[in-house]
């Protein structure tokens, strides 16, 4: 696999910095029952990183020390970690909210098949990756037979009442581009899986993510490969749009890996640029137990300008309506 940190580091980014923590955003593993061509962690099946229970208990204490008011669990398919369970149970005993990053075909993965009711027992929000409506497009970006394995796991959801008005039961999907481009408008695609799905398959889900690819790790080398990695930086750092600055996920959340190491983010931890100054070394979470990160500064690269080209792009989808 190519090394992109290494065309990234030198930037122009705006220096930012954190708001009060609100979030605490948890990549147990890089395990999954399938390998996107467009994931940025670079996850599949052979992985074998697993957060061990210690951190997991480390976790539940830092979520009670800060008072958090989200967890948000990733992976790979983060249900795949032996530990799962007790880490939702837990947060949610604390009236955390818990949102899943959810690969909906592990749904229908033997040995998994507790996942659906599990969720929606502990009242978890689901979010499903979809990148597309038809089958063609996620088959060729995820791999034989996902896309019907994913509309057979959304509709287990919708039966149990995830996305259905007055369950309390939140689905919402992602869209990732096919390529190296921006996704489109958010709305109007919202609008465009909305009918399809309903019309085609009787799914529903609440609202649709839309999310730029960032190139870094198998997204990023598959870039540089193809010799796209200069025009795809070029078309980010063109569509850029300070506005955008105000809502980034960085401000109000921390990204934890499955040992145990801090960083501003999700896409900073695939480039290992821990939270804190370049030099300092990993922060560790026990190391941040009683600290105050309200106001310290977010470590950026030119990786950032994806969550800020165009309509923007977070962990919650678009960040203004502007596409």
């Amino acid at each position: 696999m190519h090394e992109t940190k290494p065309q990234l580091t030198a930037t122009d980014f705006p220096r930012i910095r954190r708001r009060s923590l609100q979030t605490l955003q948890m990549n147990l593993g890089y395990l999954c029952n399938i390998a996107c061509t467009h994931c940025h962690v670079a996850a599949g099946p052979k992985r074998t990183e697993l957060m061990d229970r210690d951190t997991i208990e480390l976790a539940i204490a830092f979520l009670r020390a800060h008072h958090i008011q989200t967890l948000d669990v990733t992976g790979g398919s983060p249900e795949m970690n032996p530990h799962f369970r007790d880490l939702v149970r837990s947060a949610r005993a604390m009236g955390v909210h818990v949102m899943d990053r959810c690969n909906p075909t592990i749904l229908n993965e033997p040995g998994y098949e507790w996942v659906a009711n599990f969720l929606a027992a502990q009242q978890v929000e689901v979010i499903a990756s979809l990148p597309c409506y038809t089958e063609e497009t996620v088959d060729r970006q995820r791999g034989k037979s996902v896309f019907q394995r994913s509309i057979a796991a959304l509709k287990t959801l919708n039966g149990l009442g995830y996305g259905r008005p007055g369950s309390g039961l939140a689905l919402n999907l992602v869209y990732n581009p096919a390529g190296p481009q921006l996704p489109p408008a958010q709305q109007a695609l919202e609008a465009d899986y909305r009918q399809h799905l309903r019309d085609e398959h009787g799914i529903e889900f609440n609202r649709l993510f839309t999310l730029a690819n960032m190139p870094i790790k198998r997204f990023g080398s598959i870039l540089l490969s193809k010799h796209q990695f200069g025009d795809y930086m070029t078309l980010l750092k063109n569509a850029y749009r300070p506005d955008n600055l105000a809502d980034v996920m960085c401000r109000d959340l921390v990204s934890v890996d499955w040992r145990g190491h801090v960083y501003d983010c999700d896409f900073n931890q695939m480039l290992e640029m821990p939270l804190g100054a370049a030099g300092e070394g990993a922060t560790h979470l026990r190391d941040l137990l009683d600290a105050d990160l309200a106001n310290t500064p977010i470590r950026v690269a030119d990786h950032c300008y994806g969550c800020t080209a165009g309509q923007g792009s977070s962990c919650g989808g678009a960040l203004s309506g502007a596409a």
